[in-house]
């Protein structure tokens, strides 16, 4: 079998890196090309030493022409929003298929974007044919897309973590808390202040209360689940700890339950998908480091349904969930070189 010659856009930040990783380890994938605009003409290597005798290709500048000389399949695009709706249109142009890693098209409505990432969308013809890259629970759509918008770290925890409840309406629709706590590597390579280990190590602190822009993100998944507005109060934390993401979520049911229908209404849900483990034990960050798994503990306190969920940030939480959907769209098992 001939292997799908993929690019990966944006090669030089945390989940460009993961992703390589992944890709190298995958039988039926060939990267052709990385681009930088930043470290064109540096090996791959120079800019991650872990890839060191491992992949040595130079990184260059994105060229849409260059890629498709080099039979490029699948663009895999690592890139800031704003910068993914500019030069992915002439991919889809000359036939790639692409993964999106950034924002720009996980948001169906063009307004809720610009209200949320404060510009405009320019490229709402691609953006109406997008898909949300959540396997569990798109995957037919998945299938057959030529674009793909991967879903944010965050909002997987809690759209998986919600899904069955809400599939099922056995909660209420608004109300619903997420407070979640991420590794220092979500917020990318790029140095910043706040990520500066005098500035974060030692120290937890909450960022974004309110106005965050994954919240529209998860209400727009969850609001396909369950065919009705969803409402939910997310509120992101910064860990001094290098990868990893738990959030506890706090939901109302509907109607009287027991923790024994629960668990079972979980593990029927999810039965069937390979990267949605439901615990009978608390799970934890170090359970998920450098995998693709997202565990989930569902318990009654109280009165209310308790949700723990867990995963790695970088590879569930984007580059290995991008591979997932990679699998996906060119008919190769889900699970290919993610286990």
């Amino acid at each position: 079998m001939n292997k799908v010659k993929c690019a990966v856009l944006g090669g030089s930040g945390y989940t460009a890196v993961e992703l390589l990783k992944i890709l190298l380890r995958h039988p039926h994938a060939e990267v052709v090309a990385v681009t930088s605009r930043q470290e064109a003409g540096k090996p791959v290597s120079a800019v991650h030493p872990v890839l060191t005798n491992r992949f040595d290709l130079p990184m260059e500048n994105l060229d849409p022409a260059a890629l498709q000389a080099k039979g490029v399949e699948c663009v895999f695009g690592c890139l800031p929003h704003g910068t993914s709706m500019e030069v992915i249109p002439p991919l889809l142009d000359l036939g790639m298929r692409v993964i999106d890693l950034s924002a720009d098209y996980r948001l169906a409505d063009p307004v809720v974007y610009a209200e949320w990432y404060k510009e405009t969308h320019h490229d709402t013809a691609n953006l109406e044919h997008a898909v949300y890259g959540l396997p569990e629970l798109f995957a037919n759509a998945i299938r057959g897309a030529k674009l793909v918008a991967n879903p944010g770290c965050y909002p997987q925890t809690g759209i998986l973590g919600l899904a069955p409840l809400i599939r099922a309406n056995l909660i209420e629709r608004e109300g619903i808390i997420i407070d979640s706590k991420s590794g220092v590597s979500g917020a990318g390579r790029t140095p910043k202040l706040s990520t500066l280990f005098p500035e974060c190590n030692e120290s937890v602190s909450a960022y974004g209360i309110g106005t965050h822009r994954h919240t529209p993100e998860i209400e727009q998944a969850l609001s396909i689940v369950g065919d009705g507005p969803v409402q939910v109060i997310f509120t992101p934390h910064l860990m001094p700890m290098d990868r990893g993401i738990f959030s506890t979520i706090y939901a109302t049911p509907r109607l009287p339950l027991d923790e024994g229908r629960l668990v079972k209404i979980y593990k029927e849900y999810y039965r069937g998908k390979p990267f949605v483990r439901v615990r009978d034990t608390l799970p934890a960050t170090k359970d998920t480091a450098h995998t693709n798994y997202l565990d989930l503990y569902v318990k009654l306190v109280r009165g209310r349904i308790l949700i723990l969920a867990a995963e790695d940030n970088l590879v569930r939480g984007a580059s290995g969930v991008a591979v997932q959907n990679f699998n996906l769209m060119f008919g190769f098992d889900e699970t290919t070189a993610l286990e």
